[in-house]
């Protein structure tokens, strides 16, 4: 039992220290997928998204955004009284596909 403590712990530290690079790693693969993405024509920069929705949401705060590669769908964040607003926007065409919350 005396070995087993260290050892998990020291297995846990190894665990947690690993998690944030492939986080971190995970995010700079979506980035390269988005930016080849743009570079090919096949989506809108996110800049011209924001610049079409976020004057939309009257009285909200934009937080950011994620971007799923599969889909080509930009999801914007805002928040409003404490509520947060999700909407999804097609990155190809621009058009505001869904808004929930809030």
């Amino acid at each position: 039992m005396r070995m087993f403590v260290p050892l998990l712990l020291t297995t846990g530290a190894l665990l947690a220290s690993a998690a944030p690079d492939a986080a971190a790693q995970n995010r700079r693969s979506n980035q390269d997928m988005v930016l080849q993405a743009r570079q090919q024509g096949r989506i809108l920069p996110i800049r011209i998204i924001e610049r079409r929705v976020v004057p939309t949401m009257h009285g909200a705060q934009y937080l950011g955004f994620d971007f799923d590669s599969g889909s080509g769908i930009y999801t914007l964040k805002f928040l409003r009284d404490g509520a947060v607003i999700w909407v999804d926007v097609d990155g190809r065409t621009g058009q505001i596909i869904r808004r929930t919350g809030g």
